[in-house]
């Protein structure tokens, strides 16, 4: 039998870490990513194993959740094989180098202010440097392709299959034998939402002994595609027309690309006021030009762009603002302006500099189009918050503020159920990568809907399947 142990993502949606250990085969890791929102400390706790031990990393996409602890992995011993598509590698370079800078910048900052009080002991060096993201591009990398079998040992192969979610994001199919038996265990990685503009939909599977799915939104469904953009096209449109700019905290990789995709289409159809749309996200602009790289794999809307324009989401409106004057320049605007910037969980980045300039004026609007984690600053706002602290300084929130779901790249509760219904086999079936009360409501609703019992997996739980 095979053993999982999970250490991430485990009643939560951050942090997605999975240890397989088949009898006398490597040692097998799918993702490490890192814990973000008020479980953000964990991320300097042991692992709960040996990174030294670990012969095989798995990465299924380049979200920060699922890559954001592979440098602390590298420095604390991981000599291994990486497996992962090459566009996948080539956006985790861009998301771990982001993150590693920011970390240095916060550590530098938090230091200083220590060192006044005596207290710099107590403050947290980086999680990794710059030169840990070095170090893991130049360990041993087999690059994937979709559908095509790699072997990993004698008795293990692992097939990548299109989840839909961001760029090349995976799910893994590994098939190993047992006594002479083959057996299958897939791990979903993040499925993407079967109405996404830029993406496909995920690869549907025919069978498996145990499945490992994410449960971000399995307690609900998301608003339709086009009632979504409805709302969003009402939200530009009106807060433009008054004078007031629109402030959209976004994720750098397949949101950000969304969004635009949506305001090129408004502005094909004249529907999209005279403005200016300031991608002010240095990631989001390297990670955008990389979506015009690997448009093969994209929408058939993304690659009809690309062939009349050149480029997938530029359109005149459009500004990307790489460097930081450019980026402060930016507040010269009084209005008129549709302001895209990291992080999508306004937990750092340029977004929180608008939000310091703009939150307190009533003309201006907030519009959140992803998943916001507990204990971010970007939760607070969803959930009400009217009075918040940006750099220590308090500032009353006046700006109008929009929440639309129906952007969410993850599977919402019906593309859950409806994807494991697809599978012809379905074996035993675990619940990760979502918070407890969401994954007890798609527990129950699969049993109503499916007839299947669903177990949701605790840290470190040792699993036989």
């Amino acid at each position: 039998m095979a053993l999982v142990q999970s250490f991430g993502a485990t009643e939560e949606v951050t942090g997605s870490a999975h240890l397989l250990q088949i009898k006398n085969e490597p040692k097998i890791l799918v993702d490490c990513g890192m814990f973000q929102g008020l479980i953000g400390g964990r991320n300097y706790e042991p692992f709960g194993f040996d990174p030294k031990d670990i012969d095989i990393l798995l990465i299924t996409h380049a979200h920060l959740d699922h890559v954001g602890r592979i440098p602390k992995l590298v420095s604390e011993g991981f000599k291994g094989r990486i497996i992962t598509l090459k566009s996948t590698l080539d956006l985790a370079e861009v998301v771990l180098l982001d993150s590693a800078h920011l970390m240095e910048e916060e550590y530098k900052t938090k230091y200083k202010k220590a060192q006044r009080r005596g207290e710099e002991k107590k403050v947290n060096e980086p999680l990794y440097k710059v030169e840990d993201v070095k170090s893991m591009y130049e360990l041993q990398t087999v690059y994937a392709e979709y559908d095509k079998e790699i072997k990993l040992s004698k008795n293990v192969n692992v097939t990548f299959r299109n989840a839909g979610h961001i760029l090349d994001s995976a799910i893994l199919e590994i098939t190993y034998l047992e006594d002479g038996t083959p057996k299958k265990i897939v791990f979903s990685g993040d499925l993407g939402n079967h109405n996404d503009l830029v993406m496909p939909n995920p690869t549907t599977l025919k069978e498996t002994d145990a499945l490992y799915i994410e449960s971000t939104y399995g307690d609900r469904n998301h608003k339709g595609i086009k009632d979504s953009e409805e709302e969003f096209k009402k939200v530009i449109t009106y807060t433009l027309l008054n004078q007031g700019n629109v402030l959209i905290p976004s994720f750098a990789i397949e949101r950000t690309q969304e969004i635009l995709c949506i305001l090129k289409q408004m502005y094909d159809k004249k529907e999209l006021p005279e403005c200016k749309v300031y991608i002010d996200s240095p990631m989001a602009i390297r990670a955008t030009k990389l979506y015009d790289i690997y448009h093969e794999e994209l929408s058939k809307c993304c690659n009809n762009f690309l062939k009349r324009d050149g480029s997938i989401f530029e359109f005149p409106y459009v500004h990307f603002t790489l460097k930081p004057d450019e980026s402060k320049k930016i507040n010269e605007e009084k209005s008129g302006c549709i302001i895209i910037a990291g992080s999508g969980m306004c937990s750092g980045g340029r977004i929180l500099h608008h939000f310091k300039h703009r939150l307190w004026d009533e003309k201006n609007s907030v519009l959140f189009v992803g998943y916001q984690a507990k204990g971010t600053l970007g939760r607070k706002i969803v959930e009400g918050d009217r009075h918040i602290k940006i750099y220590h300084e308090e500032i009353a929130l006046k700006a109008k503020v929009y929440t639309i779901n129906g952007f969410s790249a993850h599977a919402d509760q019906d593309d859950l159920i409806n994807w494991m219904k697809d599978f012809d086999k379905l074996g035993k079936v675990y619940l990760i990568h979502g918070e407890k009360d969401k994954q007890e409501i798609l527990k129950k609703v699969m049993k109503e809907k499916m007839d299947k019992k669903a177990h949701i997996v605790k840290f470190a739980e040792e699993i036989w399947v």
